[in-house]
């Protein structure tokens, strides 16, 4: 890192990327402003080009906003503080929740925009497909999807996860699920890559538990079905004690929605792995009542600068923020802390500072562990208990520490 009186023309380094970007969207002028851009003079002069990804079509359309909003708050923060000796311009895109339609607006932000850093995607699907983007191109990319291989087997130099994965989720929650709910279990999940990950990582460490286990069955049903009936009945008529539901946006919330109208949660106790999402308590209302979640985050949790980051949220979208916000907001942030601290804009320098290095976030102290770039995120056990209001509220049961709840560095399948 470049020592603090040193001028910024030695403490920042420009990329190829950043003037072939400018090359693109704009001539030999784009060139230019680019080049003034980066060397310039004082602080806050030298600007890092950002591509946020979203899916604001698509079945993860809903999650997207919060998404986009809590990235947008990130930008402004970063910008309007007096820690960071640059600026960011941030470019976004629709994914569409597709994974090509993800690479295609990917590359646009970067040939176009000369973005260097990007963040974004729900669809694991999407996020594997980025993963692959990141270390053709050499960007930084901080995925906002759980899926486990994603900084699993998949993992690469330039991915860095804010966001929780399943084998968090699962470590937290899995045996707690046994010893609480029931030890007969039924899967059901969307069948792609976020609820194949559901699936194997809470089956494996279910079946490696001190506590009984067997399986009932297991349904999967294609990403962005509209009729669960069959699912339903036959979890219904199975001797299940508890369905393990692998996941989110309009699938879960359909899901859950048909569930209860068919008395499917009277019957049988129901985990999932994002019912505590705001969006889904607030599409469901009542019917989110009783629903258990495996909790990535809620708003009243007291850790980090994260009641600061609720009232400039709320101040900004008159809405409290969910874990999709949270989970923009800290990736652009904590590698904004990684670019601060590696002294240059290189997208290769800021990777090779990022990883191992300790900073705040909403959870307090945190860290993308060097082993596979994935950050270590509490987890909490937590059930939807509605009152009155427009949506359930969250009760945390259970809070399992981001050390406890990562898996061991040579359980991941990450090799870097």
């Amino acid at each position: 890192m470049a020592d603090s009186n040193t001028g910024q023309a030695d403490g920042f380094k420009t990329t190829r990327r950043a003037v072939l970007g400018a090359v693109g969207a704009g001539g030999i002028a784009g060139v230019a402003g680019c080049l003034s851009d980066i060397g310039g003079g004082g602080g806050g002069s030298d600007t890092v080009k950002y591509g946020v990804l979203n899916p604001m079509t698509g079945p993860y359309a809903g999650l997207a906003k919060e998404q986009r909003k809590g990235a947008k708050l990130a930008v402004k923060t970063i910008n309007d503080s007096d820690e960071y000796d640059f600026t960011i311009d941030a470019q976004y895109g629709d994914t569409q929740a597709d994974a090509e339609t993800g690479q295609q607006e990917a590359r646009k932000l970067v040939e176009q925009h000369g973005a260097s850093f990007v963040m974004g995607a729900i669809s694991s699907s999407v996020a594997l497909g980025l993963n692959e983007f990141a270390t053709e191109e050499s960007v930084v990319y901080s995925p906002g999807a759980a899926a486990i291989p994603i900084t699993g087997a998949n993992c690469n130099k330039y991915v860095f996860r804010c966001e929780t994965n399943t084998a968090q989720i699962a470590e937290a929650c899995s045996e707690w699920t046994l010893n609480n709910l029931g030890s007969n279990v039924w899967f059901h999940i969307a069948d792609y890559a976020y609820g194949k990950s559901v699936l194997s990582e809470w089956r494996s460490r279910m079946k490696g538990s001190s506590a009984d286990f067997s399986e009932a069955g297991v349904t999967r049903a294609k990403l962005g079905a509209k009729n669960f009936d069959s699912f339903i009945s036959q979890i219904k008529n199975s001797d299940a004690d508890v369905v393990v539901v692998g996941s989110t946006g309009g699938d879960l919330i359909e899901f859950l929605n048909q569930a209860n109208a068919q008395g499917l949660t009277d019957q049988k106790k129901v985990m999932t792995t994002t019912g505590s999402f705001q969006v889904i308590r607030g599409a469901l209302g009542e019917k989110a009542d009783g629903v258990y979640s495996g909790t990535r985050y809620v708003p009243k949790i007291d850790s980090g600068d994260n009641q600061e980051f609720v009232e400039a949220y709320k101040s900004a979208n008159d809405s409290e923020p969910g874990n999709f916000a949270r989970v923009a907001y800290d990736s652009i942030r904590m590698v904004a802390n990684g670019i601060k601290e590696a002294g240059s804009t290189d997208p290769d320098d800021v990777a090779d500072t990022l990883g191992g290095l300790k900073m705040q976030s909403l959870f307090g102290e945190n860290e993308f562990r060097s082993c596979d770039h994935q950050a270590k995120n509490p987890v909490w056990v937590g059930q939807n208990v509605y009152e009155s209001g427009p949506m359930a509220d969250v009760k945390l049961i259970e809070k399992v520490s981001g050390d406890d709840a990562i898996p061991p560095c040579d359980q991941t399948g990450c090799q870097l």
